[in-house]
């Protein structure tokens, strides 16, 4: 295949063994080419300004902003990019964020190279692409009450080993609003404990140590 048929695969990701791993991967294939390779969200988005690549496959973790903010840049400025989200986060709120933020595809890292290409060729032909192991953790999420921006607040502080009356200090609330926050966390987690809370959020990418 001409390299003009290809597809132009742009890759932003911090970490140099992912970059070189996924360009190999990529390079392999008869129909795709790596069009670019970067660290960092503010060169992603001068990379594909300059390359207009077909598919842009980031990280959500980057040393100068996160994935989401450079989804929501990306297509801002262009519509009709086509992104995929490659991630060690598997829970389903981060799927959700990044497919709300702009993603067509979501893979997490681990997942057999298989699984990637194919994303890769399905986005590319215009069509949204989820794994099925990825597909499945936001089904069985789907009908659970999302937390609120200031229960995620309160979640972060209790991770961070905070109790009722130190969390009401930061946030300038009231202890007795923080202990209604913490039934409600409770509640909507189907957690039994503030621990347990904290493990189910941090696996569900509600919050981020």
């Amino acid at each position: 295949m001409s390299d003009s048929k290809k597809i132009r695969v742009l890759c932003i990701d911090d970490h140099p063994t992912v970059r070189d791993g996924l360009s190999a991967i990529i390079n392999l294939q008869s129909d795709m080419a790596v069009a670019g390779a970067v660290a960092t969200g503010h060169e992603g988005l001068e990379q594909f300004r300059a390359l207009r690549p077909d598919v842009t496959v980031v990280d959500l973790r980057l040393p100068d902003m996160s994935g989401f903010d450079v989804i929501e840049q990306m297509k801002e400025e262009f519509p009709n990019a086509r992104i995929i989200v490659l991630s060690s986060h598997e829970g389903d709120v981060d799927i959700r964020r990044a497919l709300d933020a702009g993603a067509q595809g979501y893979v997490v890292k681990g997942m057999v190279r298989e699984e990637l290409l194919e994303v890769i060729r399905s986005v590319h032909s215009g069509k949204k692409r989820l794994p099925a192991a990825v597909a499945q953790t936001l089904a069985e999420h789907i009908s659970l009450d999302m937390v609120s921006a200031r229960e995620i607040e309160v979640l972060s502080l209790i991770s961070a080993g905070k109790r009722n009356k130190e969390i009401a200090a930061e946030l300038s609330i009231a202890e007795d609003t923080v202990k209604m926050h913490v039934r409600n966390i409770l509640s909507k987690l189907q957690a039994s404990d503030r621990t347990e809370a904290v493990t189910i959020a941090l696996r569900r990418g509600i919050i981020h140590l």
